[in-house]
């Protein structure tokens, strides 16, 4: 059965005037200034970038050849052996700065993630919030955390021992599409506090965004030439960023960060990779319904979905399975959809006509094999020409595409259980272990279900902000969600190689000439058991 509820369009809005072709685009002048910032691709053919609000142009952008990239990382090498003299102190100020510009400056950047994203303006201030999150957190630890350490030599007072950290050099960062300010940040501004230089490869679509902040990293006193910006098709410049990269950091699909993976393992360097996710929320029989219902819609629906922590996958205690199904349908058919540059819409469209078709596949398989629409299920073309409404089936089961597949769409399949460890084995039953959610209202009972989901980050009544904001632990993912963390000291630290240092006075390690082996090796022994009762 199909519910004749529709998402209701926000109400006529006026837009801001045209400029440069799009209502409310940052002028051609301005996007011009932008695109001069990306490095190489001047003798290649440019690509044309169109708003996902109207299909109108935004950008022309140069696309860089294999050769331009060999070239960005030989001039970043020279950048980063002068950036890596500056100390940590100095170049956590630089980010320190930035946070400042970006809080300050945000209206433009908020129109350009708008514009070249789709996103809803609250969508876009996620980005914002996350981007000075970062900014603040490693300006104030990154020195500490790189400071070096002293651990205890292995004889007290003989041996003194300690830990340095290099930066790798050079590290690549492929960017994707959907979150293109504060994935920008999150990988880029790490790099950088630890002594690294960056090339970056943002996704075309949304490359004004990742511009924008390395201008102001610039106007903040990051010296030119550390940050540099390629564009390009990963089949065409993707295997320069894998051979010239001393450390990689992909987000994106997993079958293209299981091959990435493959490349440089042959070379023996290092890499982090966030990839996909179907990420389920438990709602617990104690939780409080309304709250659950309305945290649901945030969590399945900001950025159309397109969110990698995004949940797909609700289960519901069957004791208030259809309370809080009523609840959900109610609050998601209610969203206000539409594309003006300010705050009165609740959700923008996709982002490409490659979402759209995929998002549209799977409701339709799924609707065609008996699944249920509660509400939405449809694109709205009188709104623009990639949106689609916010939609919650029911009765899907796993012969249907969404039922395991990743849509990053707005659409989430709602299920029931009966007992809690069911509803965790089949929330863990994935080849994905990303982002989960549990809703109770007995905060230990919650955090315990938590502990038992095979996710890299899992939020107790919130979706996925509580962690995604948390910059100080690590967010990644298990199983084929990817591998490594950025945030926190992870964050930091995996862009650097440690040292261990030692330094021995007076007793050597091995017996004098005229000593017997077997008189040290006792003497040894007693040494060591005498030292593991001393605290080290």
């Amino acid at each position: 059965m199909t519910s004749t509820t529709p998402a209701n369009a926000v109400e006529d809005t006026p837009l801001p005037p045209t400029i440069g072709g799009v209502a409310g685009a940052p002028g051609s002048a301005r996007a011009a200034q932008l695109v001069a910032r990306v490095a190489g691709g001047a003798d290649s053919a440019p690509i044309r970038m169109h708003a996902p609000f109207t299909g109108q142009p935004i950008a022309t952008l140069p696309q860089a050849t294999d050769a331009d990239v060999r070239a960005v990382f030989a001039g970043a090498r020279t950048a980063q052996r002068a950036w890596a003299g500056h100390s940590p102190t100095e170049r956590a100020r630089v980010l320190t700065r930035l946070h400042d510009l970006v809080l300050d400056r945000q209206d433009e950047v908020l129109d350009l993630v708008q514009i070249e994203a789709g996103k809803a303006r609250l969508d876009a201030f996620d980005e914002v919030s996350a981007t000075a999150l970062v900014a603040a957190y490693y300006g104030k630890h990154a020195a500490k955390l790189l400071a070096p350490r002293r651990v205890a030599g292995v004889i007290p007072g003989l041996t003194r021992a300690g830990e340095i950290r290099h930066p790798k050099g050079v590290v690549g960062v492929i960017s994707p599409w959907n979150y293109p300010l504060a994935l920008t940040a999150m990988d880029v501004l790490p790099a950088l506090a630890a002594g690294n230089a960056v090339v970056q490869k943002p996704d075309n679509q949304t490359a004004l965004s990742a511009l924008w902040l390395h201008e102001l990293a610039e106007e903040a006193g990051l010296p030119a030439g550390t940050w540099q910006i390629v564009l390009g098709r990963g089949s065409k410049i993707g295997t320069a960023l894998v051979e010239e990269s001393d450390y990689l950091c992909f987000t994106g699909s997993t079958p293209t960060g299981k091959e990435l993976a493959g490349q440089v393992a042959k070379r023996l360097t290092s890499y982090s990779l966030e990839l996909g996710g179907k990420n389920p929320m438990i709602v617990l029989p104690d939780a409080d319904i309304a709250k659950a219902a309305t945290g649901a819609v945030t969590a399945c629906f900001s950025s159309a979905g397109q969110l990698c922590v995004s949940v797909e996958r609700i289960y519901v205690h069957e004791d208030i399975r259809d309370e809080f199904t009523r609840a959900f349908v109610a609050r998601t058919a209610a969203v206000k959809l539409g594309g003006a540059l300010d705050y009165h819409a609740q959700m923008g469209s996709l982002t490409s006509e490659e979402q759209l078709a995929t998002v549209s596949a799977h409701v339709e398989d799924a609707r065609a094999k008996g699944a249920s629409v509660l509400t939405g299920g449809r694109a709205r073309p009188d709104l623009g020409p990639l949106f689609y409404e916010p939609t919650v089936l029911s009765g899907v089961t796993p012969d249907m595409v969404p039922f395991a597949e990743e849509t990053f769409g707005p659409v989430v399949s709602i299920y029931g259980y009966t007992d809690v460890t069911e509803a965790i084995d089949r929330a863990n039953d994935t080849p994905f272990g990303l982002n989960a959610s549990v809703w109770s209202r007995n905060g230990r009972a919650g955090w315990e279900v938590a502990a038992r989901l095979k996710a890299g980050t899992v939020n107790v009544n919130e979706g996925y902000a509580a962690t995604f904001g948390s910059v100080g632990v690590p967010m990644g993912g298990m199983k084929d969600s990817g591998v490594g963390r950025r945030n926190g000291a992870e964050g930091l630290l995996k862009y650097t190689e440690s040292q261990s240092i030692a330094l021995q006075r007076g007793l050597a390690l091995r017996p004098p000439r005229r000593v017997p082996g077997s008189l040290w090796s006792r003497g040894m022994t007693l040494g060591l058991k005498a030292l593991r009762r001393l605290p080290r």
